[in-house]
């Protein structure tokens, strides 16, 4: 059976191979820091099921303090010319998009029938996981797939991928760790705290006045934690179950699906989503870092008005 820790296996295995690299690049400007980083964070993914719980939470607060202080940096890197980029996007022409489609295509056809298939009775895939492992799947068949395309060596792959994953730097980790965040406040009891705060506050009879809460809870919350995952069990715990479906009788589905966008309008606005404001920017080489949310919140104010007045007609 493909569990997940295979794939947190190839994952540490890639980690621990760019800390080798940035410790070998003689003109990188914090070459410990960030090899120690990558080092570390490939070795909880390698063998974080062995190590000790008080362990591993030193490992992370040691992450955190090396991303903190300014320690994990981009290292030097060889860069094609872009006569020969532009050569060789004429040559494949749309079959470049080729990798990038298979991700979404793999990781759905595992999600959706990975638990069908079965070798001697037994599934091939943890029926608990399937996403994951159809992501894990996905992002190796279009790293073959890309190689193959392109003709290119395996370890020119490696070495390319280096160079962009040193751009993203430490905010690869953020999603992660902010939708971990929203499970160990929702585990402590967060969500019944913003309600007990927010009851007095607000008039409990009233439609408007609970959609209001609930709507725009999720995207303040969003702001704050950068991730709507991480602010969907908190908010609905304490403001949507109790307050719009028990208190109203509203119908959940209606109710959580319009809460989750209501959060990613909040993602639109907050530097806290690294992943997606300030990733793109350092990617493209903005010299306004915020950039992409200067850009996008005239979308996203808008956005969150329709989305409360389609919860207050819905629901």
């Amino acid at each position: 059976m493909i569990a997940i820790q295979s794939i947190y296996t190839v994952t540490g295995l890639y980690l621990l191979w760019m800390a080798l690299c940035s410790l070998r690049d003689p003109q990188h400007p914090r070459r410990l820091g960030t090899s120690a980083f990558w080092a570390l964070l490939g070795l909880c993914m390698l063998v974080g099921q062995y190590i000790p719980e008080a362990v591993m939470g030193a490992m992370v607060v040691v992450l955190a303090l090396l991303a903190g202080t300014g320690q994990v940096r981009a290292g030097t890197h060889t860069t094609t010319p872009s006569e020969q980029l532009t050569r060789h996007r004429q040559r494949h022409g749309n079959r470049l998009f080729l990798p990038a489609l298979i991700i979404p295509l793999v990781t759905v056809a595992v999600a959706l029938g990975g638990t069908h298939l079965q070798v001697t009775g037994v599934s091939m895939f943890d029926a608990t996981l399937t996403t994951q492992i159809g992501f894990g799947l996905a992002c190796m068949l279009a790293f073959v797939v890309a190689a193959r395309l392109t003709r290119s060596r395996p370890v020119d792959a490696l070495t390319r991928s280096r160079s962009l994953l040193d751009a993203v730097s430490w905010a690869t980790l953020l999603p992660v760790l902010l939708a971990t965040l929203g499970s160990v406040f929702a585990a402590a009891g967060v969500g019944d705290a913003v309600a007990a705060a927010v009851r007095p506050w607000i008039d409990a009879d009233s439609r408007l006045a609970v959609v209001l809460a609930y709507a725009l809870g999720m995207a303040t919350f969003t702001v704050i934690m950068g991730n709507a995952f991480a602010a969907f069990p908190v908010m609905s715990l304490g403001i949507a179950l109790p307050l719009l479906v028990n208190g109203q009788g509203a119908d959940p589905a209606i109710v959580v699906a319009i809460g989750m966008l209501s959060g990613y309008c909040g993602t639109l606005l907050t530097p806290m989503a690294a992943n997606f404001n300030l990733v793109p920017a350092a990617l493209l080489e903005l010299r306004d870092p915020y950039a992409v949310i200067r850009a996008q919140w005239p979308t996203a104010l808008p956005l969150l008005a329709v989305n409360i007045a389609l919860m207050y007609w819905l629901v």
